[in-house]
């Protein structure tokens, strides 16, 4: 089995496994999952979850978030960690929006990632789930998954977006990384992986080498 057959073969598998898979940040537009995404850094999207209806409500639109009080909006974002920071980008990335595309979020790549706070993860995310378009998301579970797959030995998330992607034709990008972050996160974990209700253990590496 090539590489490519191997590949189509775990995408069919985590299919079946997982139908129920999904961005797990709650949003209502391309706007909200960016602020969204950039809240989760370093945080949870359960914590996320907790925080941004109340935040949307106050700031509904990128107008609302651009002008926002550093301050204010610091203390709004507090229990997302790193909250000054985020306030910070939060405010300079609606600014740029305003100011450079109506204040609609755009679907560019380059223009996604011009954006303070936005790197090709959070870009890939709302590509492919606010937009509909082609995008690897390689968060840390993508990456774990992918590794111990065998589709990538390289550490650096742009080397493993492309490698990953090149085993998948473009139109099935976005439910790769749907599909890879949810294994990851719920299935193939970094300490305690359940092996035992893994449906992919004749396909991966990692598992033959723990097995041996």
């Amino acid at each position: 089995m090539s590489d490519a057959e191997r590949a189509a073969e775990v995408l069919t598998r985590l299919r079946e496994l997982h139908p129920e898979a999904r961005v797990e940040l709650d949003h209502d537009n391309p706007l909200q999952l960016l602020i969204a995404t950039i809240l989760s850094a370093q945080s949870t999207d359960r914590r996320v979850n907790l925080v941004t209806p109340e935040l949307f409500k106050k700031y509904p639109d990128a107008a609302a978030l651009a002008g926002a009080d550093q301050s204010e909006l610091e203390e709004d974002l507090r229990s997302t960690g790193f909250f000054r920071q985020k306030a910070k980008n939060v405010i300079a990335c609606c600014e740029r929006i305003v100011e450079e595309h109506g204040g609609s979020v755009p679907e560019d790549m380059d223009d996604l990632t011009a954006l303070p706070g936005v790197g090709r993860k959070t870009a890939n995310v709302v590509r492919a789930v606010a937009f509909g378009l082609p995008g690897i998301t390689v968060d840390t579970h993508c990456k774990r998954l992918s590794q111990r797959l065998g589709f990538t030995e390289q550490n650096d998330p742009v080397k493993i977006e492309h490698e990953v992607g090149s085993l998948f034709p473009p139109t099935v990008w976005a439910d790769v990384s749907r599909l890879f972050v949810w294994h990851g996160r719920y299935t193939c974990k970094a300490r305690t992986p359940l092996c035992a209700e893994c449906n992919l253990q004749d396909l991966c590496p990692w598992f033959r080498d723990q097995v041996d």
